[in-house]
């Protein structure tokens, strides 16, 4: 049986937060960079070589967590669905009982439940324990180098704010340049992230500029020990 490989909404939208959230640490880092070693010398090329350097690292560091989390879960599905397969073939009784304990739970009659559940068992047992006890669809597993490369993409995207900023604007204004480019930068994950978690935008909007500032601040101080 082919299995449509297609991402559920509530899929989409974890995606899409996991790239605003790995935007905002692309951001946070490479400015905390810049900062810290922008406080420690004034070499303008010493700055930019560390930015880049941060970034590439926080970008591959993202995506080799990325994939080591969802490696970890697709194995750890994959051994509910060997293990659910194997119940359906030797004790297909406690299978369907525990189908129609699902739908007596959310208000189905014990004889209507009952039927469901005979039914559902004659037409796709694996596939509705999986999804009524689980919440697994059958052969839906996240590819986990796509989820890599988006949380790759999505660091990268954050991270290149701060360092056009620093990179590309004049010397006298340099770091001026780059603080707002990081309060515009982590305004808009905030917008986003709200946004998509039906939260205040307002709030996650100062919160995430306090969070830039402090990160800056604390860069900075730290740079200045040095």
């Amino acid at each position: 049986m082919k299995h449509e490989q297609q991402m559920t909404m509530e899929e989409k939208l974890n995606a899409v937060r996991a790239g605003v959230l790995g935007s905002n640490d692309g951001i946070l880092t490479v400015v905390g960079v810049i900062f810290s070693v922008g406080a420690a010398t004034t070499n303008h090329f010493t700055i930019l070589i560390a930015a880049v350097a941060d970034l590439f690292a926080c970008a591959l560091s993202m995506a080799s967590g990325e994939y080591a989390s969802v490696s970890a879960q697709a194995d750890s599905e994959k051994v509910i669905v060997a293990k659910e397969q194997q119940r359906v073939q030797q004790n297909p009784q406690t299978v369907m009982t525990d189908i129609q304990d699902f739908f007596i739970k959310r208000g189905v009659t014990m004889q209507t439940s009952a039927a469901i559940a005979a039914d559902l068992m004659q037409k796709a047992p694996l596939e509705t324990i999986l999804k009524t006890k689980y919440g697994i669809q059958l052969g839906h597993y996240v590819n986990p180098w796509e989820a890599a490369l988006a949380s790759m993409v999505s660091a990268t995207a954050g991270g290149i704010f701060p360092l056009l900023a620093i990179w590309l604007s004049p010397d006298n204004i340099k770091y001026l340049v780059t603080i707002l480019a990081t309060v515009l930068a982590v305004a808009l994950t905030g917008a986003l992230s709200a946004y998509l978690g039906h939260g205040f935008p307002k709030k996650a909007i100062w919160r995430n500029i306090l969070l830039g500032i402090l990160t800056i601040m604390i860069h900075y101080a730290i740079g200045k020990l040095f």
